[in-house]
């Protein structure tokens, strides 16, 4: 199989004007009166042609805009590309996340070798160095990021790597951009691994493939051990809830525990993190069955999973000294003559039974096991992270996950996390009210609630199995994929949930 775009990143300290590169990027606001020092000397260079764009209104600086205007001899770069940053008074670390992301789309795009970023120029003191050679790097990985690994013959000839360098003429100022690019890489990295994982279809990436490149991730990874349990191990164990959604495919479920200790000290001082992901390798809905208008994006069902392993990567390659475990439950839900059915009372790895109404609410039925096999595992802290319900998508678009939780510090700390990372999240409720909603007559619980705040409701049920722990929910449906490309990213996985952990994490330290 094809290998994803190898990135490589440096600071260099050079004059911006000579740095021989295939691209030159510099940002621009919307709202700039004139422009600034370093696009006001490139301007003089290149005859005018910068101001000669902004006052025909071919390029305004607006968000997510970008124009070309090409070197001549006077310059190094072959080409520079004005980078739309909008309104300054808006401008938060993920405008530069995004312009970086939009730089390295376009420079995929026009096949360029090696580009120099000048970005953060346009920001001047507004953040520290360190901070934005890190999301210059988590925004580059994102933006070059193509899936094409089974695509055999190829017309556009994209080549194999991309070298980029953040450049300044100040040899203080690349010191401190090249402290953060190393962290903003090993996040990157992770999210890019994370995007590949996520896009594989289900007839490559199943439950025991998916344990298998979960153990080889470990063993390549310091710091990080992997032990998974195979159905077998999962009926000893009474793990009903997995064993269940699993019954009707040939590809067996897989329940995946990885645990990173470690070396410093320090992580004895930090509560220990359990990181809960859903991984449905493929859902149909099961004998529930799905429509049958994008059911290939249900191979995307894994998302949670596979940003928990993805973070768990990250975390390991950072040494943060927290101690973390990362729990994938991992099933396939299919129909079959074996599958669960309507009607079924489960028994789960808690002791709760849930009554089965919808064998298309599947997520909730692993996660449950799971987050019981967390709190056993004594974490302080539970996050569970799934594509879960398609109510919160309705309720909230495309633009944020739905965050859920029983501890308002909590909730408070990964709203920060959030905004930090770039990846959006909106506080939703989940208590006793909805709660209520779950219990059955002939069980302990049912696995759906009325038609109305489904993704509420569904949160509810996973809170009965967290104990007394601190717990908080992302529910990621409508997050975890980008149907159509944009300015700042390819079509396919968003990898959504790597930057919002590792940034949680990261601030616990």
């Amino acid at each position: 199989m094809k290998e994803i775009i190898d990135v490589e990143l440096k600071a260099r300290k050079v004059d911006f004007s000579r740095c021989k590169t295939d691209l030159l990027a510099v940002g621009l606001f919307s709202d700039a009166k004139g422009l600034d020092k370093l696009c006001g000397e490139l301007n003089k260079k290149l005859d005018g042609a910068i101001s000669q764009l902004t006052k025909l209104g071919d390029f305004k600086g607006k968000d997510e805009t970008s124009a070309i205007v090409y070197g001549n001899a006077n310059i190094g770069a072959k080409r520079v590309l004005l980078v739309g940053l909008g309104e300054k008074k808006k401008a938060t670390l993920n405008t530069l996340r995004k312009a970086a992301a939009n730089t390295a789309k376009k420079s995929v795009e026009m096949k360029a070798e090696n580009i120099s970023l000048a970005l953060h120029r346009a920001f001047g003191g507004q953040f520290d160095l360190s901070t934005m050679g890190r999301i210059i790097a988590e925004g580059t990985y994102f933006g070059s990021y193509r899936y094409d690994e089974f695509v055999t013959e190829s017309e556009d000839g994209r080549l194999d790597s991309l070298s980029v360098e953040l450049i300044d003429s100040d040899s203080a100022k690349t010191k401190k951009l090249n402290k953060g690019l190393s962290s903003g890489s090993i996040i990157g990295k992770a999210q890019s691994y994370t995007r590949t994982l996520a896009n594989r279809p289900g007839n490559v990436m199943h439950p025991p493939a998916l344990a298998a490149e979960a153990k080889k991730m470990a063993k390549s990874t310091a710091g990080l051990s992997c032990t998974v349990f195979d159905e077998k191990q999962l009926a000893a164990k009474g793990m009903g809830g997995v064993l269940a959604v699993g019954s009707g495919s040939e590809n067996k479920p897989r329940f995946i525990v990885l645990k990173y200790s470690p070396t410093s000290g320090a992580a004895g001082r930090l509560p220990t993190i359990g990181l809960v992901g859903k991984a449905i390798t493929f859902d149909s809905g099961g004998i529930s069955i799905k429509p049958s208008a994008k059911m290939d994006q249900m191979k995307l069902d894994k998302s949670g999973g596979i940003a928990v392993l993805g973070t768990m990567k990250a975390v390991a390659e950072l040494k943060l000294p927290v101690s973390v475990y990362g729990i994938i439950p991992a099933a396939e839900n299919l129909p079959s003559g074996t599958s669960y059915r309507p009607g079924d009372i489960i028994t789960t790895f808690s002791g709760k039974t849930v009554e089965v109404q919808n064998t298309d609410a599947e997520g909730r039925m692993i996660l449950c096991d799971a987050l019981s096999y967390a709190s056993k595992q004594d974490c302080d802290i539970i996050i569970d992270i799934a594509t879960l319900t398609g109510a919160c998508k309705i309720a909230l678009g495309k633009y944020m996950a739905g965050l859920m939780g029983n501890d308002e510090k909590l909730i408070k700390q990964l709203q920060t996390a959030a905004e930090q990372s770039g990846e959006k999240v909106w506080p939703m409720p989940s208590g006793d009210e909805y709660g209520k909603e779950m219990k059955s007559k002939i069980a302990d619980l049912k696995n759906i609630g009325s038609r109305w705040g489904g993704a509420c409701t569904a949160a509810a049920f996973l809170r009965e199995f967290v104990g007394d722990k601190k717990w908080a929910h992302l529910d990621i449906a409508g997050m975890d994929i980008f149907e159509k490309a944009t300015e700042f990213s390819a079509e396919g996985s968003s990898g959504f949930g790597v930057r919002l952990l590792t940034s949680y994490l990261m601030s616990l330290v």
